[in-house]
């Protein structure tokens, strides 16, 4: 198992990609703290019923209380924090429409959660990765920013800024030995998506070089990677894991 004794965050983990994430994780040999605003589903639920390392914690990531809070139950249920997954954000329930219909409370409630909850997890968990003298952040972006999805503008803006983040953090954090990377998954077919897919799956499959649904499945393994000691000299990067819909 590639992540033994390694204590993981996952946030936005009671369902979906997030909770494929810890799945995984946790399969590895990590030690995963769920974290969700959302009460967790039944798989969830069976996962932290029946793997003692495992811990789900109610969290709203865009209360900065509740990601110290977080970081804290994490410490002191498991010692230390040596990997975040920033995967928490708005997305399949959003409104699609052009920009002149786009209200200032939209872009209010996508920008609190996708960029300042993934800050506040980010400043939560810092601190203790800094006296460890080492750590690792996953923040989850998007394809979106790269091909320039219509009528989703804050959606697409809200992930140029983690991919930005990603970015200016781990020049900063470097010195201390925590990294900072990106996935960006392109549309992913899960539960949350395929309630309101309306086809989109289908459009996206036709775009992409691998021509077939992604499924959590295939993001999972490139947050092992990152979140291991094989990616322990990468840092900065924006990884694409779309099938070859965009080339970035």
């Amino acid at each position: 198992m590639r992540l033994t004794d390694k204590v993981i965050i996952v946030t936005g983990a009671a369902r979906g990609l997030g909770l494929a994430y810890a799945g995984r994780l946790a399969r590895e040999g990590a030690a995963v703290v769920l974290a969700d605003i959302a009460l967790p589903g039944r798989e969830a639920a069976e996962l932290t019923d029946t793997n003692p390392r495992t811990l789900f914690v109610r969290a709203d990531i865009r209360c900065p209380e509740d990601s110290r809070r977080l970081a804290e139950t994490t410490v002191s249920t498991f010692g230390r924090i040596d990997v975040l997954v920033n995967n928490a954000a708005l997305f399949a329930t959003l409104r699609r429409c052009p920009v002149e219909e786009l209200s200032v409370a939209e872009w209010e409630e996508v920008l609190a959660v996708n960029v300042i909850g993934t800050f506040a997890c980010i400043q939560a968990v810092v601190p203790v990765m800094k006296v460890q003298k080492r750590g690792t952040i996953i923040n989850v972006g998007s394809n979106a920013v790269h091909k320039g999805l219509p009528h989703l503008l804050h959606y697409v803006a809200s992930k140029g800024a983690v991919h930005a983040m990603t970015r200016a953090l781990a020049r900063e954090l470097g010195p201390f030995g925590i990294t900072v990377n990106a996935v960006a998954p392109g549309y992913v077919l899960h539960e949350g998506t395929a309630t309101s897919d309306g086809g989109r799956n289908e459009q996206v499959v036709a775009l992409r070089a691998l021509p077939r649904t992604e499924t959590a499945d295939d993001v999972v393994g490139t947050v092992v990677f990152l979140a291991s000691e094989e990616s322990g000299f990468l840092t900065g990067q924006t990884i694409v894991v779309d099938g070859g819909e965009v080339f970035a």
